[in-house]
């Protein structure tokens, strides 16, 4: 059974690193949440190891910017693992071929030309990336929607509709379906992959709760503390952050008062006991633990 616990701190001692999403739990897209701050900074300030774990599909260059530009003081994490950075590696290696077709915002350019230090020499190594129209490709890379503002998957259906026709693979480089910027949800990457796979089409996932970016994630912490570490994953997206660290055999934070806050009652920081559980058994998931926000 889920136990709901008051702090990180409460749980702290028995972890040497944590795998903390960013989206929900650490911030809502524009401002950086104290509270998460604060635990996550007394967690290092403890001997633990902070790896942030996002499912953006921007590499982890483009990230640390976003960060500093929101706030969040680089003394409340050591390293960060994107799903971009794990499905650059992806196409690097010809998982969708070499001429792709990109669907996704001018602001994910950087996908295709800002790769991490662990990443650019293989960057370097491969052969070039040539980006093309929808019928001249051999695979599409979705990084989310082109307006995400003012877009719906349902925009998409035609486009979707021909690259399933084609018989492109499609590389998704964030698994998310939705994500809340201040107070408006927005629609990701995963939901085009989603709608993709429904009609037919084949999509390959690299973020969340798919092995690849856990294991970038385990490299990127190996290169900070070589002994094996206990690890606790903290995310508010249960079919992500929990059941990518239970797959993982990991130990799991459910942070409640994130995506899915509406189902627990109408306090966020204090999830219902009752509701919470009846919400987890149906999905049939267990995360180890569960809090209403992170603090």
């Amino acid at each position: 059974m889920t136990e709901i616990i008051a702090s990180l701190a409460d749980v702290a001692p028995r972890y040497d690193a944590v795998f903390c999403d960013l989206w929900g739990c650490l911030h809502d897209g524009k401002t950086p949440f104290p509270a998460a701050v604060a635990a996550l900074q007394a967690f290092r300030a403890q001997g633990g190891i902070v790896m942030l774990l996002t499912n953006s599909p921007r590499p982890k260059p483009s990230v640390i910017k976003q960060l500093d530009a929101m706030g969040v003081p680089r003394d409340a994490w050591d390293d960060i693992a994107t799903s971009g950075d794990a499905a650059q590696y992806g196409m690097l290696s010809g998982g969708v071929g070499r001429r792709i077709h990109h669907i996704g915002a001018p602001k994910d350019e950087t996908f295709f030309n800002d790769f991490a230090e662990d990443l650019q020499a293989y960057a370097a190594s491969q052969p070039a990336i040539e980006r093309v129209a929808l019928k001249d490709a051999e695979g599409i890379i979705c990084t989310g929607l082109i307006n995400d503002l003012v877009e719906t998957p349902e925009d998409y259906r035609a486009q979707l509709l021909l690259g399933k026709t084609l018989g492109l693979p499609m590389l998704c480089a964030n698994p998310d379906i939705v994500v809340d910027m201040g107070d408006k949800r927005l629609w990701c990457a995963g939901a085009l992959a989603r709608d993709y796979e429904e009609m037919g089409g084949t999509a390959l996932y690299f973020g969340k709760p798919h092995p690849p970016i856990y294991d970038l994630a385990r490299r990127r912490l190996a290169a900070l503390r070589s002994d094996e570490c206990r690890i606790l994953c903290i995310g508010d997206g249960v079919n992500t952050d929990v059941l990518g660290g239970v797959q993982e055999g990991l130990d799991t934070l459910f942070v409640t008062g994130g995506i899915d806050t509406l189902a627990f009652g109408t306090d966020s920081s204090n999830p219902n006991k009752d509701l919470l559980q009846a919400w987890l058994d149906e999905r049939q998931l267990a995360p180890s633990y569960a809090i209403g926000h992170l603090r």
